[in-house]
């Protein structure tokens, strides 16, 4: 079990990373919340060391979105989400935001993860196939057509 020190460390450090991961997964404080406990509980009773804190951050991102699909599997038999949930989530996003976020969240889940690695968290692409256990060739098609459904969407010049 980790130390209150090591806890401590992870949450100052990792907390908005995994907190913005599964927003971008699951679209909703709620959820959010529920499955950032459970990588955090994942975390303090993990036994084994890491190699580096880039190989500690690295797990925090595969654990979370492994948690993030697990709860959308679980999700994916009951097929409703509050209206009012919806709503308070793109109330807090000015209009180009919510456009851009809407446009992410419908890209498929491949897509999705690359971009988000990518331009949020500063992965390269060697680390971000890494993280997806995938090669890096593939992660750079993933991130070449991910830009281009993005630019086809929402027109004009994306980078």
């Amino acid at each position: 079990m980790k130390s209150a020190e090591e806890i401590q460390y992870a949450m100052e450090t990792y907390a908005d990373m995994v907190r913005r991961i599964c927003f971008v997964h699951l679209k909703n404080r709620d959820g959010t919340e529920d499955v950032f406990q459970n990588v955090y509980m994942k975390y303090m009773l993990y036994e084994g060391m890491f190699e580096s804190r880039e190989h500690e951050k690295a797990w925090f991102a595969r654990v979370t979105i492994n948690a993030c699909k697990d709860m959308l599997r679980y999700f994916s038999r009951r097929k409703w989400v509050s209206l009012d949930v919806i709503a308070e989530e793109k109330e807090a996003l000015d209009d180009t935001s919510a456009e851009v976020l809407d446009v992410v969240l419908k890209l498929p889940e491949k897509y999705r993860n690359v971009i988000y690695l990518y331009y949020y968290e500063g992965y390269s692409a060697a680390e971000i196939a890494g993280i997806l256990g995938r090669k890096e060739n593939t992660v750079y098609t993933w991130l070449a057509r991910a830009k281009v459904l993005l630019r086809e969407k929402l027109g004009g010049e994306w980078a």
